[in-house]
């Protein structure tokens, strides 16, 4: 997303698919599978899951005719399935990541939008090179794809944003602004505020329950939720992030082992645990040493794990 919206894809239609595990169509779903599999066997079991029904509150079971059952191991990949008339419809489309740099060009010339998706499960992004108006003729348009395997947008979520205005997308703010000392404005990807908020009170509630533990096991928990989030958030502007988080860590473990130790000196406390907290051979993970790297746009060279159907 990146890559487009610093080359002229100004405009994003923020997709939001309404109760989409709930309302996919089992006709319109069967269909596609079809398409790729032609063992009858595993067509059966297929839709007999779709069919299994789910059981209510009182216990009672309750019928399916539409949607996949949430939870199951099955239900992301049927989903996905569902989704890729989205794919196919931009991937087809005159505009989209099939047109020729000599086509896009002429399109632009004749006042007509380019376009882009990002996907990922039922989240996407829509990015236009064209305008507001283009956007919303475009939002309209999938729509009506959708429609055909029995899925809606939701119509208060399903926003058009242009990029300086800036959105969140798979936890992440992008954002185009001025750069610090400059007059030159660039696209910026930085860790969004809600998932800062959302591991800090990860690290508080660790915290708060972990009373009766070790600041070793602490620490062990700790440091395995905290290495994931970074390893996640470190292809960004993320140091200043991990600056801020960092400090935040230490604020909280200091306080669990005030709290702990209720009658103990934190000078005594200093020297049994450190400045920086450890116990056992276990240190607290710092965010602040992992280093920020700039995701680079692959583009075509990610080879497709997908066999062609042709």
């Amino acid at each position: 997303m990146h890559h487009f919206a610093s080359r002229s894809y100004e405009w994003i239609v923020e997709g939001d698919i309404k109760a989409c595990f709930d309302e996919i169509s089992h006709s319109a779903l069967m269909d596609r599978v079809r398409e790729r599999v032609g063992d009858k066997r595993v067509l059966d079991l297929v839709k007999a899951f779709l069919k299994a029904g789910i059981l209510d509150e009182d216990g009672s079971l309750v019928d399916t005719n539409a949607g996949t059952p949430q939870g199951s191991i099955l239900s992301p990949l049927l989903s996905n399935v569902a989704l890729s008339v989205l794919d196919e419809h931009i991937a087809q489309g005159p505009g989209g990541p099939g047109a020729s740099p000599y086509g896009r060009a002429k399109r632009r010339r004749q006042g007509l939008p380019n376009y882009r998706l990002v996907r990922y499960a039922d989240d996407w992004c829509l990015l236009i090179s064209g305008t507001e108006a283009h956007a919303e003729s475009l939002r309209e348009e999938i729509a009506g794809v959708l429609s055909e395997m029995g899925l809606r947008l939701s119509p208060e979520k399903t926003l058009i944003t242009h990029i300086d205005e800036g959105l969140v997308f798979l936890g992440w703010c992008i954002q185009r602004h001025r750069k610090r000392g400059t007059g030159k404005r660039y696209v910026y990807v930085y860790p969004a505020k809600k998932a800062l908020a959302a591991v800090m009170a990860k690290v508080k509630t660790i915290c708060r329950r972990s009373m009766n533990l070790s600041l070793e096991d602490l620490l062990r928990q700790l440091n395995r939720m905290l290495r994931g989030w970074t390893a996640y958030f470190k292809y960004g502007c993320s140091n200043a992030t991990f600056s801020y988080l960092r400090a935040y860590l230490w604020k909280e473990i200091i306080r669990w082992q005030e709290r702990k130790h209720k009658r103990v000196p934190w000078k005594v406390l200093r020297r049994r645990y450190g400045i920086w907290p450890a116990e056992g051979g276990m240190e607290l993970f710092d965010p602040a040493r992992v280093s920020a790297k700039r995701y680079y746009y692959r583009g075509t060279r990610i080879p497709t794990p997908w066999p062609s159907t042709a």
